[in-house]
């Protein structure tokens, strides 16, 4: 714990240098707006912004994609309070309460109420990266190949599961299809080319900074093109900085909503935006104001915020310790870190445990940061939304290209852009959820190589995948997962539960 206490204090001591602080700065407030623009996500404002920071030293490099990650979850509040637009999908439970008490002249007491929950919250996951990645790391130590297959494909199962709650079916589509793109290129065990259908640019497989950039980027301007609308801004003039007792009034809430965002996060590619909702649906259950929920309520506006924003530092949980992301931004910077030559998994701890309190001190730099940015500049933010969001994606394609090339410089990642927006499109017109699709891409060359290296090493027996204790562990979540979904059997499992309950034999 002592060695843990002088690493973090080591890791703060690192960024107290004018040019920390100055990314520090300006990596946040461009967070910020990236997330109060609508169209515009924490996950593409990530994305995109990898290539800039590729001359950049690696702990500045992440340190500016940290910031400009949490401050883009927090900035959809913005726009989600005063237009009843969540600037982030992560922000859309945030609607429901902030744009009703904004329309009661409350807007900047709404505002001040989603700053103080989004830190309050923010710091709940902290402590917990700061406790669980450790031990989490450890204990990923013990994982072998056959482990590391099923925590692959668990992660596309849950991730499809959660992000597409009305139809899992097409979460795990879109999972799926993800895991056949990573299967294109050269396999790792033979150099064998596959599915490359005889085009040489496709023998390094599909690069994932350009597949992202389309899925969410190219995508969202495809989006914006079909539902041209220009959303009117309330202004705002009512107090903005929260008094105290406001703040501590649910401080049970704030408290549950934070640990419920911070499993959500450890949970792998589910995101923010499902630990709001999770969020927001408790709060509701156990309040004694439930009737005020989606009127108005301040203890809702609250949860959300809480609850998304918990899911940042939580999300780094896995993607430190196990290098599965969770969430799609995380994921992007896994990317990040591999190209700056830091390697997340179960070895940081052991080669490079000061990476994960630098995490954690950037973490706490860029929450300070949202809570001065938040509740001084409120007002002068509010006037980037009146930018014409046709306008606006002009400026997003340009960076998309240039994103998609500056990596490789190679025009055959240009056209990996074009091609996953417009199929990002499509997908999203259907109703299929991204986050899988993405997941699968970066998940697909582990499940691919522990398969095959667990069949070479038992001759071709698959029995290990299923007999050795955390493997079976890992493949029964996954099957009643699976089982779950199914509403037939989700319907049966519960009429059991509820009737075991009910009946007094059962209970005697």
């Amino acid at each position: 714990m002592f060695d843990g206490l002088g690493l973090l204090a080591t890791g703060i001591a690192h960024f107290l240098t004018p040019i920390s602080l100055f990314n520090i700065v300006w990596a946040t407030l461009l967070g910020i707006v990236i997330g109060a623009l609508p169209g515009l996500t924490a996950t593409m404002g990530v994305a995109l912004l990898v290539t800039l920071t590729y001359k950049m030293a690696p702990d500045q490099a992440i340190l500016c994609l940290m910031c400009i990650y949490s401050g883009a979850i927090y900035g959809g509040s913005r726009t989600a309070i005063l237009l009843a637009i969540p600037g982030t999908p992560a922000s859309a439970a945030t609607t429901l309460d902030g744009h009703p008490l904004a329309l009661q002249g409350k807007a900047g007491m709404a505002m001040g109420l989603a700053t103080t929950s989004s830190a309050l919250g923010t710091v709940i996951g902290i402590f917990a990266l700061a406790l669980i990645a450790p031990l989490l790391a450890e204990a990923a130590l013990k994982f072998g190949t056959y482990e590391f297959f099923w925590l692959a494909l668990f992660g596309v199962i849950i991730s499809g599961q959660l992000t597409a709650m009305d139809d899992p079916l097409k979460g795990y589509i879109a999972g799926i299809l993800g895991l056949l793109v990573a299967m294109v290129g050269m396999e790792t065990l033979h150099a064998h080319q596959r599915f490359t259908f005889g085009i040489s640019s496709l023998g390094g497989g599909v690069d994932l900074i350009p597949a992202m950039v389309g899925a969410f980027g190219f995508a969202e301007i495809l989006g914006v093109m079909k539902r041209s609308a220009q959303a009117r801004i309330v202004s705002s003039s009512d107090r903005v900085v929260p008094r105290l007792k406001d703040v501590l009034k649910y401080w049970k809430t704030t408290l549950r909503s934070g640990l419920i965002g911070t499993f959500v996060g450890i949970v792998p590619g589910v995101g923010e935006d499902v630990g709001a909702w999770a969020s927001y649906a408790a709060a509701k259950r156990s309040s004694k104001e439930a009737h005020m929920f989606g009127r108005g309520s301040q203890e809702g506006l609250i949860a959300a915020e809480t609850g998304n924003s918990a899911v940042v530092p939580g999300a780094m949980i896995p993607t430190l310790t196990l290098a599965l992301p969770g969430s799609a931004a995380a994921a992007v910077l896994i990317a990040a870190m591999f190209i700056h030559g830091i390697r997340p998994g179960p070895l940081l701890m052991t080669e490079t445990p000061e990476v994960l309190y630098q995490i954690v001190a950037i973490l706490l730099f860029s929450t300070l940061a949202i809570l001065v940015f938040g509740l001084t500049l409120t007002k002068p933010l509010l006037k980037v939304l009146a930018v014409p969001r046709e306008r606006l994606m002009a400026v997003v394609y340009v960076l998309c290209v240039v994103g998609s090339f500056a990596i490789t410089q190679r025009m055959f990642d240009v056209y990996v852009m074009v091609g996953f927006g417009i199929t990002g499109f499509i997908l999203r017109e259907m109703k299929y959820p991204m986050a899988p699709l993405v997941l699968g891409i970066i998940l697909g060359d582990l499940l691919d190589l522990n398969l095959r290296r667990g069949l070479k090493l038992t001759n071709g027996d698959p029995s290990p995948f299923f007999t050795r204790p955390i493997s079976a562990v890992i493949c029964l979540i996954i099957v009643f997962t699976i089982l779950m979904s199914i509403p037939a059997v989700s319907k049966r499992v519960r009429a059991l539960f509820n009737r075991g309950k009910t009946d007094p034999a059962a209970q005697g």
